[in-house]
């Protein structure tokens, strides 16, 4: 193996390995839509909504931070690992507590009182799930990439059906919600069993490297706290204003596409680390030059990834979740305008710029311009309105972020931003999407059919508009005319240093 071979196989392994955990996740409510009705399919919803809010707000940062300790002091590494855990611990009591004690309290919240049966069971769920919570983050810390990218792919497997097989043998959500605790007493066991080769008898805790920790997790987590709120609002207002059948054609009208942070995510690190290389170095026309490549890249993806959903919208969503959920169509169309921001990475440019407190500001900005608006903005557009105004608010929040930068760099707007790369690049996604209209007109296909169909025919047209009269450099099209001569191997290699470069 050379040593370019060495340098990208861990991406590679770790991007493969996300990717096999973003389908597993991606496709099991695709199943557990078929098994529930709606009341029990939103009632689904609600718990992981709650969920997902406390996971990322509960870990205190303590998981993430063992990205920036274990590989600055090594030595150390066991006993940053189990500071960590017994945060994340004593945390995942907390959140059990709570959902014991006050479980019924939630439940009326969020309009729905069946919820109330299953909040403690969610608690064990939570407090295990968060005690793990740092297993594949100390894999990577330690550069274990291959065996990290294994334990993404197989964990999410193995989650997935333990909460499909149980829910599909018993049709009860509780059933499902045990299934996930089995799972993650599993996760749990095989964590120890992991550090205890690892660490050895280095696992213990250390007062003084706590209080680092600590010092370090917590600024970062009032970041985390206010972008959690922020985005996932909308979800408990519509929960808490309609009933849980409602709240389900809602939450299939959000349906995430795993590849907008398959790919972003990515690309999004990338262009941090060579920036921070540039102004290390004083160049800053190399960081601009960064951020337009930047954010050229990712329109060119997602601006007509956003076009081929607006078109495919109605047959994705009843191949995936039945005709029962068409009525999730007008909010998933809305919900996916939310890509065209995505191309706009300016969180990590300021991240680079070591401006966190004007992202802490900027994601409490957007958090009150959803609380104040949302409940007008469902009185008078029905379930519309909870993407319409969070749609905005993250409109707003860019625009915040785009004059911060500004004011930065010490720049004008119009150096900031690629306009004309970007209206190019719209332009060539709207008029590959005229012609899919009028084939769509003619065909009487499936659901399936029919997507494959006009994905193919809006792929071509643009892909052809794109090479042909796009913002693209002599030397991009002259890789995209080499790379089909390629081996397969070969290809991916140079691909990863492409994408790298």
């Amino acid at each position: 193996m050379n040593w370019k071979t060495q340098l990208q196989t861990p991406a590679l392994a770790l991007i493969a390995g996300r990717f096999m955990a973003f389908t597993v996740t991606f496709f099991t409510p695709v199943i557990l839509v078929r098994l529930f009705d709606q009341a029990q399919f939103g009632t689904y919803k609600q718990i992981f909504v709650v969920y997902g809010t406390l996971y990322v707000v509960a870990q205190m940062g303590m998981a993430q931070s063992l990205y920036y300790f274990i590989p600055r002091e090594p030595e150390s590494g066991g006993r940053y690992v189990v500071n960590s855990m017994v945060i994340l611990a004593a945390s995942g009591l907390l959140c059990l507590a709570v959902f014991e004690k006050t479980g019924w309290k939630i439940a009326q919240w969020l309009n729905n009182a069946e919820l109330s049966q299953y909040l403690p069971v969610l608690g064990l769920y939570m407090f295990l799930m968060l005690s793990s919570a740092a297993l594949e983050i100390v894999m990577i810390s330690r550069k274990r990439h291959l065996l990290a990218a294994i334990s993404y792919s197989l964990s999410d497997f193995l989650r997935a059906v333990l909460l499909v097989l149980p829910a599909f043998m018993g049709r009860r959500l509780m059933w499902l919600l045990w299934g996930g605790v089995a799972f993650a007493a599993a996760r749990l066991c095989f964590m120890l069993l992991y550090l205890s080769r690892e660490y050895a008898s280095r696992l213990r805790p250390h007062a003084e490297l706590l209080k680092k920790q600590l010092a370090y997790a917590l600024p970062y987590q009032a970041y985390v706290l206010a972008e959690s709120m922020q985005s996932n609002l909308h979800h408990y207002v519509v929960s808490h204003s309609f009933n849980a059948a409602t709240f389900a054609i809602y939450s299939v009208g959000c349906l995430q596409i795993p590849l907008v942070e398959f790919v972003a995510s990515p690309v999004c690190d990338v262009m941090m680390v060579s920036m921070s290389e540039a102004m290390r170095d004083g160049q800053k026309g190399r960081v601009l030059e960064l951020w337009h490549n930047t954010t050229r890249k990712l329109a060119m993806l997602f601006f007509p990834l956003f076009g081929i959903l607006l078109l495919s919208a109605h047959d994705l969503i009843v191949f995936l979740f039945t005709g029962a959920y068409a009525a999730s169509v007008p909010v998933f169309m809305v919900s996916a305008a939310g890509l065209l921001l995505a191309a706009l990475q300016t969180d990590g440019f300021l991240r680079v710029q070591a401006d966190t407190r004007f992202l802490l500001a900027q994601n409490v900005i957007r958090l009150a311009i959803t609380a104040a608006f949302i409940s007008w903005s469902l009185s008078t557009f029905g379930l519309l309105g909870g993407v319409l105004v969070t749609n905005f608010a993250a409109f707003f929040g860019k625009a915040l972020a785009l004059l911060r930068i500004r004011t930065l760099m010490q720049c004008k707007l119009r150096e900031i931003v690629p306009w004309r790369n970007l209206a190019a690049i719209g332009a060539f996604a709207a008029f590959a999407g005229i012609p899919t209209i009028v084939l769509r007109w003619q065909l009487t296909l499936q659901p399936l059919p029919m997507m494959a169909t006009t994905g193919l025919l809006y792929t071509l047209l643009y892909a052809f508009l794109l090479f042909r009269f796009g913002p693209l450099s002599d030397k991009e099209r002259q890789r995209i005319i080499q790379w089909p001569r390629r081996p397969v191997a070969d290809s991916l290699l140079w691909e990863a240093e492409r994408f790298q470069t």
